[in-house]
């Protein structure tokens, strides 16, 4: 059974999309088939992978509307063998908090989905949205374990109540078995008092939740996606 891991935070620009792509290379380097999954209807982690949207005939969408299989919307990022897949996402898919709604059961389409795939793969990475709707609840409900990038910034817990209680919510309701194992200091300088000082704070609120490896700030995470390329690929 693949271990799922939810990768989220409301707030935009902290790093969930670089988390998800390079981790997910990371472990395919390792050895483990990894499967990364775009919730996000920006697509943002479908093109910093290098896969362009509009040549997209299947995505997520196309998944949870139940008219292609999840199989068959599964693209092979043709690195390390064949252990580094993509679910990938497109800007249709930002109906989705709409449009499935009403739905009984909307909050399992993507656990559903991912029971159905005929590959066993060792991880599964959501990339959330940035928001606290239905997509990330999807994310929640499918996942084993989340994880929390949270810029090393004055405002980089601002917003953590709302995702507190949403993941509260789909503990209690949905999902007994998540948990929140991991918060990752982004962007980080140690040269920059604030920054140490945030990490501080960070570490006061979630103790040894708080991952000892912060992930500096570095030129060339920004750059490879636009070359739609992992780290390892782009800067080994």
């Amino acid at each position: 059974m693949a271990k799922v891991i939810a990768i989220t935070n409301q707030k935009g620009g902290v790093g969930k999309t670089t988390t998800t792509a390079n981790l997910g290379a990371a472990l395919a380097l390792k050895g483990k088939k990894t499967l990364v999954v775009d919730l996000d209807p920006q697509a943002h982690l479908t093109t910093s992978l290098g896969v362009k949207e509009y040549e997209l005939e299947k995505s997520i969408y196309e998944v949870f509307k139940r008219t292609v299989t999840i199989n068959d919307a599964l693209i092979n990022l043709e690195r390390e063998g064949d252990r580094f897949w993509l679910l990938p996402s497109s800007l249709t898919f930002s109906v989705a908090d709409t449009e499935f709604s009403g739905e009984a059961g909307r909050e399992y389409l993507l656990k559903e989905a991912l029971q159905e795939l005929d590959q066993e793969f060792d991880y599964i990475l959501i990339d959330c949205p940035p928001s606290l709707g239905l997509l990330t609840i999807n994310g929640f409900t499918a996942a084993e374990e989340i994880y929390i990038p949270l810029q090393t910034e004055f405002l980089a817990m601002h917003g953590m109540t709302q995702l507190l209680q949403v993941y509260n919510v789909v503990k209690k309701r949905v999902n007994p078995e998540l948990q929140i194992t991991g918060i990752i200091g982004t962007m980080y300088d140690s040269r920059k008092k604030l920054n140490r000082e945030v990490i501080e704070k960070i570490r006061e609120h979630f103790g040894t939740h708080l991952f000892n490896t912060m992930i500096r700030a570095n030129i060339s995470l920004a750059e490879a996606p636009s070359r739609g390329e992992d780290i390892f690929t782009y800067s080994p």
